[in-house]
Parts: C-alpha cells; structure tokens; sequence
C-alpha cells in the first residue's frame, strides 16, 4: 500500500503499510508484522490513503526528552517468559503490578509508537515476576519489558 522510511535515533525504519480495516492497520516495520490498532477508523479517500495517525513521515515519531536507555539484557530478565517491545517507542501507562496474575492476551502495558497507543499484552498464563520498565521509559525494539513466572 504505502512505504515510508523513517530514521530515530540513527536506526532506518522501512515502514509498509500493507492493509487498514476499520481501526486496524497491518504494518510491516523492517520486515516484522504488527497489527496497529488506531484510536478511530480512517474515513475512506477516493485515492490511496495517507495514513497520517500511524506515521507522519515528515517529523520522527517521537522524541525523547533523554537519550533512551539501553535494553536490559535478557539475563537479568531471569526465567520465565519475557514479554519484549515489538518496536520503539515509549511506555505511556503500566497494566500490571510484580505478583499480579495475567492471562494469554492480557495487556500488561501501553507502548506508544509511531504516534499510536499499542497494547502490549501477555503471551503466556502466569504471574507477573518482573516489571523492567517505568512510565515515561524509552525503548528499542527487543527490549524485555516484563517476565511472567
């Protein structure tokens, strides 16, 4: 559909916008799959939409007010199953407390990218072990989040 090419904090994003339906964009993020979901449906354009709420390809999509901080490796992590950043962004609001039990697709957390609130949820039954991240915190692609024991 559309392609954009984004640069944040020295790495280049190739964006694909490959499908939007209703609220729902898939996107392609150097070559990952995500499903965005918007805040509203984009009102259909007789021509090929621009999809200015996911992306605005003349300003980055964010910027921190500090240089982000590097990812925790994921040894410190510890075991147990890591819930990792899909892509960059920043932490906007924390779903979930260290003891507290989550369920298969629950959000534990809200990452904001690319000018969209992400929901980022659990990918196993568990208890929350860890919580590596703060609001406010920036992070890259990769980067663990929480751990479900």
């Amino acid at each position: 559909m559309d392609n954009y090419q984004y640069k944040l904090n020295g790495i280049t994003y190739n964006v694909e916008i490959e499908e939007i339906v209703g609220n729902i964009a898939k996107v392609n993020v150097n070559g990952k799959s995500f499903e965005v979901e918007m805040k509203e449906p984009l009102k259909a354009k007789p021509k090929a939409p621009h999809v200015t709420p996911v992306a605005a390809p003349s300003a980055p999509a964010f910027m921190p007010s500090q240089p982000a901080a590097p990812a925790a490796p994921a040894a410190s992590a510890g075991p147990g199953k890591k819930v990792v950043a899909p892509l960059p962004g920043t932490i906007t609001e924390l779903k979930v407390t260290v003891g507290q039990t989550v369920k298969t697709g629950d959000t534990v957390l809200v990452l904001e990218a690319m000018k969209m609130q992400n929901n980022i949820e659990a990918e196993a039954d568990g208890t929350i072990t860890k919580i590596l991240v703060n609001q406010g915190d920036t992070v890259m692609e990769g980067a663990t989040l929480v751990v479900i024991g």
